[in-house]
């Protein structure tokens, strides 16, 4: 088990003392910077998530006492783009301004950071605090101000799609060589361990670009849903849909991980409950009363299901099921603003494998809360959205696959916490949530139909003919 120092130290980010990284990797930063600010507003977002996704975060450089992985250092580059964008009057950085759901990534990232601040007490907190702030925040309103309208949305699903097909070749190649080309060739704070492939069980476990092979695999599995309706859209898209669909799939399974299954397999079921749209409600509260007979019927707490479910047949699920359990025993020791001693409550507990426990243990109740919040903003958003659109089959499957994608990420929070590149994908889906919503939210905010509501989307001339015009 870590000590107290080495628990302290996870819980700063530990760190490189000086910078590492490969000089073509920075040079690929600063170009696709470049991209950023000269590149028109609906085109920024292309080298922006490629270069974002595709370089692994133990890319630093150090000033100082400040660490900058390549994500940071590119979002300097958007940041100046937004400036100029303000400063230069081509519109609003927030389309529809504040909303809900942006108020709530808001208080889930001051309250984690004044939360840690105050359960530690020592200046090194604070920077690791601005630091996290600084990555997160700037990442979502970045992505926010990049994604606007339905072409943006399709853009950006295309990129990734591209993306997942480069990162499903890194995995391939893992597979075959067991070796990770990218690591060996780039380098980087984590090269030595992450150029050499995980086994486990006789099975390979591939990581890509990422951190963590549950992360690669956790990748593939929530972009599967967007790549699908990428491929029922239409001929134009359909080259995209496919070829990511199958990335994903590829990714997924080259993770061999137990948890990046559950993340795709939520997000197909996400899809399947299509037929029972209309019923939602209902289906809601049937899992709720489900879950509660349970846990009056079972032996174990409703919980002991996440130890119940495990299809690669590894200890990690129990390990996930100890961890929620030992959450829930020990409630006022972090409900304030978390606590030290999450890691001495049982074997392996410092291994916080659960964005739910990892929010608990380390911050407190108010950023659980906050957490929990976003998911059923962008759930609320969604329902709203599709009822809109009842009727244009089109725009209610393009919000459906949104919404399957993020219970997928709902899913995947049980078993990982999104420590590396991952969390861009997060942050832009919760942004494309909020662009393909936003006359939805016009409407209710001004107490009016959302048909009357002033759509906001501009659809081709071909699709708006006899259709429902949200994404407009």
């Amino acid at each position: 088990m870590p000590s107290a120092g080495e628990l302290q130290q996870m819980q700063f980010g530990g760190g490189v003392s000086a910078s590492v990284f490969s000089p073509v990797v920075l040079i690929a930063i600063v170009l696709a910077g470049i991209l950023v600010l000269i590149l028109p507003r609906h085109n920024a977002i292309i080298p922006f998530l490629a270069a974002a996704l595709l370089v692994p975060t133990d890319q630093i450089l150090v000033i100082g006492q400040l660490h900058f992985p390549m994500l940071r250092v590119l979002l300097v580059f958007g940041f100046v783009r937004m400036l100029m964008g303000k400063l230069g009057g081509k519109g609003e950085i927030l389309t529809g301004g504040v909303s809900g759901l942006d108020m709530v990534v808001i208080a889930l990232s001051a309250f984690t950071a004044l939360d840690g601040v105050l359960l530690w007490k020592e200046t090194g907190v604070v920077v690791y605090q601005l630091g996290v702030m600084y990555t997160s925040l700037g990442t979502y309103f970045l992505l926010r101000y990049l994604i606007r309208d339905e072409e943006d949305l399709k853009r950006t699903i295309r990129v990734w799609a591209c993306v997942a097909v480069v990162i499903a070749g890194i995995m391939i190649g893992e597979e075959l060589t067991r070796k990770n080309v990218l690591y060996m060739a780039i380098g980087g704070a984590r090269a030595t361990f992450a150029a050499v492939v995980d086994v486990r069980d006789g099975s390979v476990r591939a990581r890509g670009p990422f951190q963590h092979p549950i992360l690669a695999g956790t990748f593939g599995g929530f972009s599967l849903p967007l790549f699908l309706e990428l491929w029922w859209r239409g001929k134009a898209d359909r080259k995209f849909g496919v070829l990511g669909s199958i990335a994903s799939v590829v990714t997924t399974l080259a993770a061999s991980s137990s948890t990046a299954l559950m993340g795709g397999l939520g997000g197909i079921l996400g899809l399947c409950f299509w037929p029972l749209r209309r019923k939602m409600r209902l289906v809601r509260w049937g899992i709720v009363g489900v879950l509660a007979a349970g846990h009056l019927y079972m032996k174990s707490p409703v919980w002991h299901l996440i130890f119940d479910i495990d299809f690669t047949g590894s200890s990690s699920s129990y390990h996930r099921y100890m961890l929620v359990d030992e959450c829930i025993r020990h409630f006022w020791e972090w409900v304030l603003v978390g606590t030290k001693n999450w890691g001495t409550w049982g074997w392996m507990m410092w291994d916080l494998s659960n964005q739910y426990v990892a929010t608990a243990d380390t911050a407190g109740l108010i950023p659980l809360i906050s957490f929990l919040a976003i998911l059923v903003f962008g759930f609320k958003y969604l329902g709203r959205a599709r009822r809109t659109v009842e009727g244009d089959r089109r725009l209610e499957l393009f919000i459906w696959a949104m919404g399957a994608s993020l219970f997928g990420h709902l899913v995947a929070f049980f078993g990982i916490t999104y420590f590396d590149q991952t969390s861009v994908c997060w942050y832009a889906l919760l942004a494309m949530i909020s662009a393909a919503t936003l006359s939805a939210r016009r409407a209710e905010m001004a107490n009016e139909s959302p048909t009357e509501a002033q759509p906001h989307f501009e659809l081709h001339p071909a699709l708006q003919s006899g259709s429902v015009e949200l994404l407009k």
